[in-house]
């Protein structure tokens, strides 16, 4: 990843606050928080800054040391990707509650890693019990801080303590000195004068934009598989449960100079299915990042064909003015006589996506995998795209259409690309006169994968305008 920060790690085992701690760091609800143990699993990435420190900080699913089942060796093995690129680790445990076996594996298990290692006791809001505070001291880790990560009780102090090896970034220096008229440093023609610097390459790739990219589908259709395959590393837990991915798992990567920030969603289950919490948080936060999102794949399964839900889920996309993908998994298990017959069955079943690309591709093996970076830059292109006033001008010339007279088309916004069409009549149009206009605009400008929204201006004629009497 470019520009990457110092690393802090949250470690404990489950249920201990780790994720209540993560979001009051970060000042973001990017972890789903809840009395459930076990909520979180994957690593959960975001940045944070301390009095001008920046840092990085990774949130771990709850570790058990000696647990064969196979999501809980996941947890650990994630969480050991994590260990390996920190700088510090906050070690995290119950203050409420008596000490267990697993705290003491764990904390056996850090002191082999070598990092620093703080331990937080966290629900320190009404004190830790006094007859635990001797068992705190015995894991041997000499910086203990009582913090409560739901009130904020004791974070300033651990945070005060996690950054004294940090530099402090001057970028964040400027930003406090923003206020300031004067343009100190800076010649007339602009060129960085006495005083200033142009800008690092660090700098300079901060600045690039990045496109950022949801992933959401039904449960087990292989959204952390394509994750995986897009990223090159295993940055999500991926496993036959349906189910496995809880929080949104984020991951920034360059393909051929452009930063694209992929997001891989919980599982879209249907109303009536979703009864644990954690479900029901995971796909209100699923239903989050396809609004922050500039591009949505939407991931089916080949070997299931093309259901009531998945329409459902891309209508989510569609309906939140994203641009959509529909990336088809598993096609590598489909026979090759009845790959014709399933394209079929997309078309017809998501007809209202018919402006959206198609990706037939197999996330396990990889292939044609490598198809949807072109595809996404694409698509984010398309729904920024501008025409000119009098590009459309000359594009109402061409229409054929009768229903009323268009004075003039305009392009009133972006994402997604909104045209506002003034005609003699007032009132909305047909739904087939809509989509008439909308599929030439596509035929005359492009915008594939990008909905299209149109808004009717009319004159009111005389006889239809209200009274004054």
């Amino acid at each position: 990843m470019p520009n990457e920060l110092p690393a802090i790690v949250i470690v404990g085992r489950p249920n201990v606050g780790k994720s209540t701690l993560f979001n009051r760091i970060t000042g973001q609800r990017r972890a789903i928080v809840g009395d459930e143990p076990g909520i979180t699993r994957d690593r959960l990435h975001g940045k944070a800054v301390y009095e001008r420190r920046r840092f990085e900080l990774i949130d771990t699913g709850g570790i058990v040391v000696d647990d064969a089942d196979y999501i809980p060796s996941q947890i650990l093995k994630q969480a050991k990707f994590a260990l390996d690129k920190a700088i510090s680790v906050v070690f995290v445990v119950d203050g409420r509650s008596e000490l267990t076996a697993a705290d003491r594996e764990l904390a056996q298990l850090l002191r082999k890693t070598g990092k620093p290692v703080t331990l937080a006791v966290n629900k320190a809001d009404t004190g830790p019990r006094q007859d635990l505070a001797h068992d705190f001291y015995t894991f041997g880790f000499k910086d203990i801080f009582p913090v409560s990560g739901e009130h904020g009780l004791g974070v300033d102090q651990l945070l005060e303590h996690l950054t004294k090896d940090i530099p402090e970034d001057p970028q964040e220096e400027e930003e406090e000195d923003d206020d300031n008229p004067e343009t100190e440093g800076v010649s007339a023609d602009g060129e960085p004068g006495e005083g200033e610097s142009e800008k690092t390459e660090a700098e300079i790739e901060a600045d690039k934009p990045y496109i950022r990219v949801a992933i959401i589908g039904r449960p087990n259709a292989g959204k952390s598989t394509l994750l995986n395959s897009l990223t090159g590393e295993d940055r999500a837990i991926v496993s036959p449960v349906a189910g496995t991915t809880r929080d949104s798992v984020d991951e920034e990567i360059e393909n051929h100079g452009v930063r694209f920030v992929f997001i891989d969603t919980a599982g879209i289950r249907r109303k009536g299915k979703t009864k644990l919490m954690a479900e029901k948080m995971s796909v209100v936060m699923a239903r989050r990042n396809i609004r922050m999102a500039d591009v949505v794949i939407v991931v089916m399964d080949a070997s299931e064909g093309v259901l009531g839900l998945d329409a459902t889920i891309a209508g989510y996309a569609h309906e939140g003015g994203r641009s959509v993908i529909l990336c088809v998994n598993k096609w590598d298990l489909i026979d090759s006589r009845k790959k014709g017959e399933f394209e079929e069955n997309l078309r017809y079943h998501i007809k209202f996506l018919e402006y959206a690309p198609s990706v037939y591709l197999s996330a396990k093996t990889g292939a044609s995998v490598t198809h949807l970076f072109g595809m996404i830059r694409e698509c984010y292109d398309n729904a920024r795209k501008r025409v000119t006033t009098g590009q459309l001008n000359r594009f109402v010339e061409t229409l054929r259409f009768e229903e009323r007279k268009i004075l003039y088309i305009t392009q009133a916004g972006v994402k997604p690309p909104s045209f506002i069409l003034f005609t003699d009549k007032a009132g909305p149009l047909h739904f087939s006169d809509e989509r008439y206009i909308i599929n030439q605009l596509r035929k005359r400008f492009g915008f594939e994968g990008t909905p299209i929204e149109l808004k009717i201006r009319g004159r009111l004629r005389k006889k239809d305008r209200p009274s004054l009497k």
